[in-house]
């Protein structure tokens, strides 16, 4: 194990500053038994970022010690305040989770684990402080500070954990990582673009090596998909898919699957902020997008069934795959949109996602005749057109004479036509244009 380090006081410090810390640390001062800050909280903290969440390993009932610390937290409401940690209580893992509006602490009993065969859900047993730490994924998240007797606050982790954080290196624990838990490849992938670590050489050598020979294969489609939301929830999700793609496990999922970044970026910056649209959709929508044309039917079933594999939510699932098929169209058709009208005709109704990735096509062709007046078209409704409204509405027209019917709606559409395209301005022109015969 590393050495204890000179700035392990100062994790202890940070950690009574994080949402938790404090009532972590009172409990585990208060036990007999080991309990140590572990992994990502630890890592983080050393290299002065804010961990997303703390990771607890326990001596033993993780159970127990996140009901301590939910009462702790004072954040179960009732009578019974066992009723909310049990529900996240993982007896096969026993591992535990404690989270409230502010923050979230995993706490674990310490542990060995066995893979029964390459990509398997590893079968867990009482394990030592050494067992604990071989068992996880990457040398810099086997940092440990224990929180409580008389190693309280010293720094500890697998050989090399403190040097290779210092060098900003990715490193495995042993030779068969990747084969054991392939979705490894995916998780340093991700590392690798938040932290702006380098993959150690062994390492990616054996990362290529686990791709070669078809690991992620032995992964179930549900955990893969679950991997991939991860990285779709990145700081910077683009980058975190960039990554997955020059590691090579984009297109070992699917052969299909492939990322242009400049493009996937110039489409998130088209698209309105949430929630009226949904950035990870669009990224999807990205990566699901092999070339401008497709075999739409086959096509659409295929995307459809990789989707479904990952377990992506059905609306965004039909999202992804209308935005993936739709966008190449709408950048051919607004090519010819003339007035906001046009404009209108063609993008209404479509998803936002959809738009915003034919207005990256369009400006990543922007050499092609037609295509900067398509980009520009598709970037003005979504930041203006779609906003425009009338004044007047079908109450109005009724009170005018207008028979109840479709010929109110038609009526209405006219005068939001010409109000586009600056014919009318203003409640009474507006109601002018909508009384007229056609």
């Amino acid at each position: 194990m590393s050495a204890p380090s000179q700035s392990d006081v100062d994790v202890l410090e940070q950690l009574s500053k994080q949402p938790g810390g404090r009532e972590l640390r009172k409990l585990a001062e208060a036990r007999h038994d080991e309990v140590a800050l572990i992994g990502g909280a630890v890592r983080d903290m050393l290299l002065g970022r804010t961990p997303r969440e703390l990771d607890v390993v326990v001596e033993q009932d993780a159970q127990g010690f996140a009901g301590d610390l939910a009462r702790e937290l004072q954040t179960l409401a009732g009578e019974h305040a066992r009723e909310r940690f049990e529900t996240t209580f993982h007896e096969r893992f026993r591992t535990a989770l404690v989270r409230w509006p502010d923050g979230q602490i995993d706490v674990a009993t310490r542990r060995s684990e066995v893979y029964p065969h390459d990509g398997a859900l590893p079968e867990v047993a009482d394990g030592t402080p050494e067992s604990d730490l071989q068992r996880r994924d990457f040398t810099i998240n086997t940092l440990s500070v224990a929180l409580n007797g008389p190693q309280r606050g010293q720094l500890t982790g697998a050989s090399s954990a403190r040097e290779d954080l210092d060098a900003r290196v990715l490193r495995v624990l042993h030779e068969r990582s990747f084969r054991d838990d392939p979705t490894r490849l995916l998780r340093i992938a991700r590392y690798q673009a938040r932290l702006g670590f380098a993959i150690e050489p062994h390492t990616a050598e054996l990362a290529t090596e686990a791709i070669a020979a078809g690991a992620l294969d032995t992964v179930s489609t549900a955990r893969i998909g679950a991997e991939l939301r991860l990285a779709l929830a990145e700081p910077d999700p683009v980058a975190a898919l960039d990554s997955l793609a020059q590691l090579g496990v984009l297109s070992a999922l699917h052969q299909s699957l492939a990322l242009d970044a400049a493009l996937a970026r110039a489409a998130l910056d088209a698209l309105p902020p949430p929630p009226e649209a949904w950035p990870d959709v669009l990224l999807l929508a990205a990566l699901l997008l092999p070339g401008h044309s497709f075999d739409t039917t086959d096509y659409e079933t295929r995307l459809r069934v990789l989707l479904d594999g990952w377990e992506v939510p059905a609306a965004e699932r039909e999202r992804a795959v209308h935005s993936t098929i739709l966008a190449p169209r709408l950048t051919a058709r607004l090519k010819r949109a003339k007035r906001p009208s046009e404009i209108y005709e063609i993008a209404h109704g479509e998803p936002l996602e959809a738009v915003a990735l034919a207005a990256a096509l369009a400006e990543s062709d922007a050499d092609t005749e037609g295509d900067d007046v398509a980009a520009a078209a598709a970037r003005r409704w979504l930041t203006e057109l779609r906003l425009v409204e009338l004044e007047i509405g079908g109450d109005e027209l009724l009170g005018a004479g207008i028979a109840a019917g479709p010929d109110v709606g038609r009526r209405l559409r006219r005068a939001l036509m010409r109000k586009l395209d600056g014919g009318v301005s203003g409640h009474d022109a507006e109601l002018r244009a909508a009384l007229e015969n056609s």
